[in-house]
C-alpha cells in the first residue's frame, strides 16, 4: 500500500522515480518510436512525437532539448567552372551543429551562380564576344575580385517584353529576375572582366555609334529561360538605378 501511494504521488507531483524518464533511458528519439520508452509506472516516452500525443515523460524536455541546425558563414564563390563560355561558380557552406529533437533542419549547404570567366586557364584572353549579353544583379560586382583596371562606365537600357519565365525562378541567386518589367530602365555597370581588352567595352553592349531604337539581347545569368531584348538608352559615367534595378555584364 506505502509503495502504490509513492508511485500515485509522484505521477501526481511529475516528480521521477532515480531509474524513471528519459534520464535513466539514456535516449532522445527522432519521430514517433515505440521503443523509446522509460521504465513506469506508468510508461512514457522519450521521442520526438511524444509532445503531440502527451505521453512524453516529466524530464523530457530538460533531458532532449530542441536543437536547430547551424550552419557556418558561406565561402568565397569559386572560378567558374569552365573558361570562355557561359558557366557557373559554387560557395559552400558547413555544418556546425547538427539538428536534433524537431529542430529547424539545416539549409542548402552548396549555392551555384551563372558566371563567364574571360581568360582561360592559362590566363590567354578569350577571343568571343557573348550574344545575347549576359547580365546578373549588382551586386555580383561587389564580389569579384579586384585590379587596377579602367574605370567602369554605366549603360541605361529599356526593357522589352519579359517572359513569364523570368518569374519561376527557384535558385537564391536568380531570385533577383522577378523584378524585371516591361518598360521599366535598368542600369548595367560595364567593369572588368566583362570589358574586352582593347576596347574597353562589355561583352554584349552595343556600340554607342548603333541605330537608336535597335534592339538588343539580353540573358539572365544562372537562369537561362530569362532572356529578352532592350533598348539602349544612353551611356553614363555612374549607375543611379533603384537596387533592384541595377544589374551587371558577367
Amino acid at each position: 500500500g506505502k509503495t502504490l501511494w509513492r508511485e500515485k504521488d509522484s505521477q501526481r507531483s511529475g516528480a521521477l522515480w532515480p531509474e524513471q524518464g528519459c534520464a535513466a533511458l539514456g535516449r532522445c528519439c527522432p519521430g514517433r518510436d515505440p521503443t523509446c520508452v522509460a521504465r513506469g509506472p506508468p510508461r512514457c516516452f522519450c521521442d520526438q512525437a511524444c509532445g503531440a500525443v502527451r505521453d512524453c515523460c516529466p524530464d523530457y524536455a530538460r533531458v532532449c532539448p530542441v536543437v536547430s541546425c547551424v550552419v557556418a558563414e558561406w565561402s568565397g564563390w569559386s572560378c567558374c567552372v569552365k573558361s570562355c563560355q557561359i558557366s557557373y561558380r559554387i560557395r559552400r557552406r558547413r555544418v556546425l551543429r547538427e539538428p536534433r529533437n524537431g529542430g529547424a533542419p539545416c539549409p542548402p549547404l552548396e549555392e551555384q551562380a551563372g558566371c563567364v570567366d574571360y581568360r582561360s586557364r592559362q590566363g590567354v584572353e578569350c577571343q568571343q564576344s557573348l550574344i545575347p549579353a549576359l547580365i546578373t544583379t549588382g551586386s555580383y560586382g561587389k564580389e569579384r575580385k579586384k585590379r587596377r583596371v579602367p574605370k567602369k562606365y554605366c549603360v541605361q537600357f529599356q526593357l522589352g517584353p519579359i517572359p513569364g519565365s523570368c518569374r519561376q525562378v527557384r535558385a537564391p541567386h536568380a531570385q533577383w529576375t522577378r523584378y524585371l518589367t516591361q518598360g521599366h530602365t535598368v542600369c548595367v555597370s560595364c567593369e572588368w572582366p566583362a570589358q574586352d581588352a582593347r576596347s574597353r567595352r562589355c561583352y554584349g553592349d552595343a556600340s554607342p555609334l548603333s541605330c537608336r531604337n535597335q534592339l538588343l539581347q539580353w540573358q539572365a545569368a544562372g537562369h537561362p529561360p530569362c532572356r529578352g531584348t532592350w533598348e539602349r538608352l544612353r551611356q553614363l559615367r555612374d549607375c543611379s538605378c533603384p537596387e533592384v534595378h541595377s544589374l551587371v555584364f558577367v
